[in-house]
């Protein structure tokens, strides 16, 4: 089930699911630890005896945000219940605070009662363990907490601050649901404390008007201990909700508009939209330790028994180069930062990271199939992060930034992507690919190692160690010879996806057209114009074009993840956006004119209509229907999407005489 709306600060996360409830609630860090583990926390109306979740059927819903903003707006109408309802959430940018505003409006010309029921359905520190929650009168709020993890939640009608009511019980055991059960009927056992696994319900009381509106409000405060909370509640009582729904309206607005290098005006509006909504969702999945996040979505735990809470360094280099290009600089130089306390004395990354920096979780063994000892990497994880530095320096040239990282980043990475080759070939040494599910030397490692080597000789340059660079250019021109020698195949005018290479030095080929030989062009290894690039791709688009009404590119042929049709003379696999925004990627490249320019937008407008009506991307679509797949959102997607759209604007500006009026240009983009 997607996360049709995350929202966040870097610190507190949530994400709400296609029904509006709050499903992933991650505190301290991005991804970790989710203190609801997934479950469902419910939000209910009563009135006039009927009682209805926000996720029932008697609601019909619309779930999308603000305009440029990470607060939701949910409008909502109940014929059976003759309500309508207008939710706005947000978690304050700058305290570790969850609002929501529920304003609700009468279609009766009759004054009625109504209860407003928020339930917590907490797993504190990720499990359902010893978790106590308690009423505390002395603010007429529920307390949940375990160890250094504290959430207080609470409300207020008007000037009337205080639940009204609440339910605190066992929930997952002894056949108990949970307090939420209790709800329904309009009436709350008022238990004072319970622990263990538990939850607990608190509801709000008021009179609505005939014909008339009232607005409430709920908060949930986050802290390391009861004082933490305590006082977050105070300042909400001080200060007053809205304030801080309404400063961190603004703060968002402000953030999102804050490059100005760029011109995406003459894109159509949807891609417009789409972008800035794109950087608005990155940030989300982004820690504000620097580590950026594959997603949060935890249904995909149902999956694999794990999650894609972790930090990929790859994904991680690629969604920065991004925000670099789109002038966030401190974001990004925590990311770096980030990094560079994770790498290896022998200077390469490991396979994923938690948010905290400790080492994930990993299928790759250190073990080879002939019992020797291997590095378990993803060698292009390793590349990359050199080749954003060196993006990052060149957008700012942040010399002081690059100064401590210098050593322990670009020279000693520099030296593991130089010193890791394969004897016979001196291309990149096996590890892991792209996607990993093969070892061996795969066609996007050695692009991106090219790309850390070239990136690692331009650092050395700049900072006067010729003899390094020299060094590093030496190696980055080996492989490039290497990889035109002995991984292009003339007889299929393409390059293989992977060769593997024996102890005697017998080269052994994996031919398989995969998305990812775009490594070759995207890190500048080939001009995306190289007759031996032109063939591959137009192979690529050729065999992974996904021949239904939905479209898009699949990963590889025959791609067994959520493999949805064996039909693979149609659907060599399901639709990812991020393989198929890097063919718009490779048109922007080529296009010598607006009209050629237009096959990369009309694949931007494609992402667009396979977003959900919230903008959230999917890390893949089913071929058939378009609903989304796996995780959403994927932050690489909206990455993706950001670099396209640059690539695009920059090439439609540079096309466009500047004399001719926009008004013309538009018309030329159609949408």
């Amino acid at each position: 089930m997607p996360r049709d709306l995350p929202i966040g600060n870097g610190n507190l996360m949530i994400n709400f699911d296609h029904e509006y409830n709050v499903r992933d609630v991650y505190y301290p860090h991005v991804g970790q630890d989710n203190q609801t583990s997934g479950d469902v926390s419910f939000f209910g109306v009563w009135c006039d005896g009927k009682f209805a979740w926000i996720g029932s059927p008697a609601w019909q819903k619309k779930l999308d945000y603000d305009d440029d903003s990470l607060v939701t707006r949910m409008t909502a109408r109940a014929p059976s219940l003759d309500l309508e309802m207008t939710i706005s959430d947000t978690v304050d940018f700058d305290r570790d605070l969850f609002v929501r505003r529920v304003d609700l409006r009468n279609l009766q010309e009759r004054e009625r009662p109504v209860r407003l029921y928020t339930h917590f359905d907490p797993h504190l520190c990720g499990n359902a363990i010893g978790d106590t929650i308690f009423f505390d009168p002395e603010f007429n709020g529920l307390v949940a907490y375990k160890g250094q993890r504290y959430v207080l939640i609470n409300g207020a009608v008007g000037d009337q601050f205080g639940l009204q009511s609440f339910a605190i019980g066992a929930k997952e055991r002894e056949g108990f649901q949970g307090t939420w059960r209790d709800a329904e009927d309009g009436n709350l056992q008022r238990n004072p404390i319970a622990q263990g696994s538990v939850d607990a319900t608190g509801m709000l009381e008021f009179k609505l008007a005939a014909s008339g509106s009232q607005t409430v409000w709920i908060w949930w405060a986050f802290g390391k201990s009861y004082k933490d909370v305590a006082w977050l509640d105070g300042l909400v009582r001080e200060r007053g909700a809205a304030s801080f729904l309404d400063r961190t309206r603004d703060y968002w607005r402000l953030w999102v508009k804050n490059d100005t290098s760029l011109d995406i005006s003459r894109l159509p509006q949807p891609v417009q939209r789409l972008y800035r909504r794109s950087l608005l969702i990155v940030r989300t999945q982004i820690d504000n330790n620097g580590a950026v996040i594959a997603a949060t979505d935890s249904d995909i735990v149902q999956f694999g028994k794990d999650t894609y809470t972790y930090m990929w360094p790859r994904d991680g280099a690629i969604v920065t180069v991004g925000l670099v290009q789109a002038g966030y600089a401190e974001i990004t130089r925590r990311f770096f930062l980030f990094c560079s306390k994770l790498v290896t004395p022998e200077g390469f990354m490991l396979h994923k990271y938690n948010p905290d920096g400790s080492v994930g979780s990993s299928w790759h063994p250190w073990m080879s199939p002939d019992g020797r000892r291997q590095l378990p990497i993803q060698e292009d994880e390793t590349a990359l992060i050199i080749w954003a530095l060196w993006a990052h320096f060149e957008k700012f040239h942040d010399v002081e930034f690059i100064k401590p990282l210098y050593k322990p980043m670009v020279k000693t990475m520099g030296n593991f992507l130089a010193r890791y080759r394969e004897p016979h070939t001196r291309l990149p040494a096996p590890s892991y690919d792209l996607w990993e599910e093969r070892r061996g030397i795969s066609a996007f490692t050695v692009a991106a190692v090219w790309a850390g080597l070239s990136a690692a000789a331009r650092f050395t340059d700049a900072f006067g160690e010729t003899r390094e660079a020299e060094k590093f250019r030496l190696a980055a021109a080996e492989i490039h010879d290497a990889a035109g020698r002995v991984m292009f195949d003339p007889k299929l005018g393409r390059f293989h996806r992977m060769i593997t290479v024996s102890r005697e030095g017998e080269v052994t080929v994996d031919s398989t057209i995969d998305a990812s030989l775009s490594g070759l062009w995207l890190f500048g290894m080939f001009d995306a114009d190289d007759p031996k690039i032109v063939s591959t791709m137009q192979q690529v688009i050729d065999r992974l074009t996904v021949k239904t009404p939905v479209g898009g590119i699949a990963r590889y042929e025959n791609d067994y993840y959520f493999q949805v049709s064996k039909e693979l003379d149609k659907v060599p696999g399901n639709p990812w956006i991020l393989c198929t925004l890097s063919i718009a990627h490779w048109y922007a490249l080529r296009a010598r004119s607006v009209a050629e320019l237009q096959k990369a937008t009309d694949i931007l407008m494609w992402a667009t209509e396979r977003a959900l009506p919230s903008g959230v991307l999917p890390e893949q679509v089913d071929p058939y229907s378009g609903r989304p797949l796996s995780v959403a959102p994927l932050t690489w997607s909206h990455a993706a999407f950001v670099l396209a759209v640059h690539r695009v604007a920059d090439r439609l500006n540079t096309l466009t005489p500047v004399e001719r009026p926009a008004a013309r240009v538009e018309q030329e983009i159609r949408v």
